[in-house]
């Protein structure tokens, strides 16, 4: 944290993580939201460019900042190879053509490198809720632990 010319406790974004893991109350606060972003990685500015919210998520789900290992995977194959019945790889192909349809694979690699970073941190998360939890690959990739098969939960619901 610094002191800007104004007198202001400015904090980045590390103080404001132990804050809120000191259970500190953060309202209120001065945050420096400049980013030190890898060579090359620009972020779009939607305002600036006057772009569909679509363009902007599109544009900006190119340069998700994961390891290259992630960035490579091969999300579907992956996926597949979690499956351990007949019914439940029908599912996931059908689940993996409504993500495809919606272009939507860098999300799913994006979620495996986030629940991998939670696991190899003990980080705690959720059990599941809302609508994500009607996806079957949700559950293989770990992102919740709600078996939609189980529970006979369609996913449209949640890829509406």
């Amino acid at each position: 944290m610094i002191t800007n010319k104004f007198g202001e406790i400015v904090y980045n974004i590390e103080d404001v993580v132990d804050l809120i893991m000191s259970e500190e109350n953060i309202s209120g606060i001065t945050v420096d939201h400049t980013v030190d972003r890898p060579d090359g990685v620009e972020f779009v500015n939607a305002t600036k460019n006057n772009i569909t919210v679509n363009e902007y998520d599109c544009a900006n789900q190119q340069e998700w900042l994961m390891p290259a290992e992630y960035q490579d995977l091969d999300i579907a194959k992956h996926i597949i190879e979690c499956c351990n019945t007949p019914e439940e790889l029908q599912r996931v192909g059908h689940e993996l053509l409504l993500y495809q349809e919606r272009d939507l694979f860098n999300l799913l690699k994006y979620l495996k490198y986030l629940v991998d970073i939670m696991k190899d941190n003990n980080i705690i998360w959720g059990v599941g809720r809302g609508s994500s939890v009607a996806s079957y690959v949700l559950y293989l990739l770990g992102v919740h632990r709600i078996d939609s098969m189980y529970y006979d939960l369609s996913p449209e619901e949640f890829l509406r």
